[in-house]
């Protein structure tokens, strides 16, 4: 069986192609510009170097169909014919409260996630336009989507909600959702299975750490707190993100500087955070080589980026009365040694205890913490698209609908029922399939 798991932005398309009997990637890349002039994608050939090709793509279905093209092609490509693609994969941010688990694509789905575009703007509205480029190009092949916040979605209403008008949750939706889902699933479980224990029997928390921040408590195998809210915004300081700040100060700075409500979440979300402390970079690489430089504004950036995250470890062991293990991963958890250690600096009251050679390790699943050290603190380099392919294994068994095109409504019906139980198996099989992931979101 192959499977096509797209990413689809506003302007892009990160594409992997999978043979799901060796777990193997048949092909690879991603598509850049849609939509602007010198669009191009970015082939991953087999030697493992990379080749640039310009197409003009005005649109998500254009650019699509050249992905298609390309994994069809005599020299780079990885297929004889669309029809060996089995299934295709579609990672959601913003599945809302509508979304509990991942879903084949019918037009109510599709329906769903357009609701919810005024939630996440920029990412809904890339995924649903990869998502109807493949119905159009591809109409009987099924499509199963991916919520980054399914996950999220045991989270008790009193961890989730705002202190706000409780009739704006009821009207608009608003309430913590939390992102990186399938990350915190898949390394949660992971860990888990590395240290031979149960995770009903855990109390984990994982740090994604990249350019975009997350952390999750979860008791249980069972999420009960998260650090981003209603979008991506909150928690932790990011890349150019601020993470968490005083609502007053948004207003104050309008005021202030004139800038409207989008103007205001641009640069909240685009000019700030670790690029906004040290007018450099949100590469935090180029942070760390600022830093030894005795850069001073790159010093007080990795202070407060180091802290928040300490901060919000502390937190989340007091919301679940301890904590049993601790998950580093995405690219600065799995790779920047210093945040690792000095984020579990000063936790010994917890029982963290850190070990500085163990700790001097980038991009490998190991154990960081010290011997005698409880919880365990673990750096994780094989988080994957999982909950994508898991889904789509469970959709692509074979169940090929386009119910739409059938005259017989009872059989579309009796098909999509079907589907779905095997969908509903496969989210049931997702911690046993997340272990031999190893592709990166």
């Amino acid at each position: 069986m192959n499977i096509l798991v797209l990413n689809c932005g506003s302007s892009s398309i990160k594409y992997k192609l999978y043979n799901m009997e060796d777990e193997s990637v048949l092909a690879q890349g991603g598509a850049e510009r849609i939509g602007l002039d010198e669009a191009f994608v970015k082939v991953t050939l087999s030697d493992g170097s990379k080749k640039k090709i310009m197409h003009d793509m005005p649109d998500h279905k254009e650019g699509v169909k050249f992905v298609f093209e390309l994994l069809l092609d005599k020299e780079i490509g990885a297929i004889k014919s669309l029809d060996e693609i089995d299934a295709v994969g579609h990672r959601v941010v913003q599945g809302g409260d509508l979304f509990e688990k991942s879903c084949l694509v019918t037009k109510d789905v599709e329906d769903g996630i357009e609701r919810l575009i005024d939630l996440a703007p920029v990412h809904n509205l890339g995924h649903l336009r990869g998502i109807r480029a493949v119905d159009a190009l591809m109409p009987n092949t099924p499509q199963v989507t991916v919520f980054d916040n399914a996950f999220h979605s045991t989270m008790p209403q009193y961890a989730y909600m705002y202190a706000v008008p409780y009739e704006f949750y009821e009207k608009y939706h608003v309430r913590r959702y939390g992102f990186h889902g399938t990350s915190h699933r898949y390394v949660s479980q992971r860990v888990c299975d590395m240290l031979g224990v149960d995770i009903k029997d855990q109390k984990i928390i994982t740090c994604h750490i990249g350019n975009g921040a997350s952390v999750a408590a979860i008791k249980g195998g069972k999420v009960i707190d998260t650090s981003m809210g209603l979008t991506p915004l909150e928690g932790l300081m990011m890349g150019s993100r601020s993470g968490d700040i005083d609502a007053s100060v948004v207003t104050y700075l309008m005021d202030k500087t004139g800038k409207k409500p989008q103007e205001m979440a641009d640069f909240l979300n685009k000019e700030s955070g670790v690029l906004g402390i040290t007018g450099i970079s949100s590469d935090m690489r180029e942070i760390e080589s600022a830093y030894e430089k005795g850069d001073e504004r790159a010093t007080l950036a990795l202070q407060m980026y180091n802290y928040r995250i300490k901060k919000y470890i502390g937190a989340y062991a007091a919301a679940m009365g301890g904590v049993d293990i601790i998950v580093w991963t995405a690219g600065v958890g799995e790779n920047q040694t210093s945040t690792r250690m000095e984020a579990c600096s000063g936790l010994e009251f917890l029982g963290v205890k850190m070990d500085a050679e163990r700790n001097n390790v980038r991009g490998k699943e190991t154990i960081i913490s010290a011997e005698e050290g409880n919880p365990n603190s673990v750096s994780d380099a094989g988080v994957g698209i999982l909950a994508a392919r898991a889904a789509v294994l469970g959709a692509g068994l074979n169940v090929k609908i386009n119910a739409s095109g059938l005259k017989d409504r009872e059989t579309a019906d009796k098909l999509v029922a079907e589907a779905n139980e095997l969908i509903q198996k496969a989210n049931d099989a997702e911690a046993e399939i997340m272990k031999i992931v190893e592709a990166k979101i």
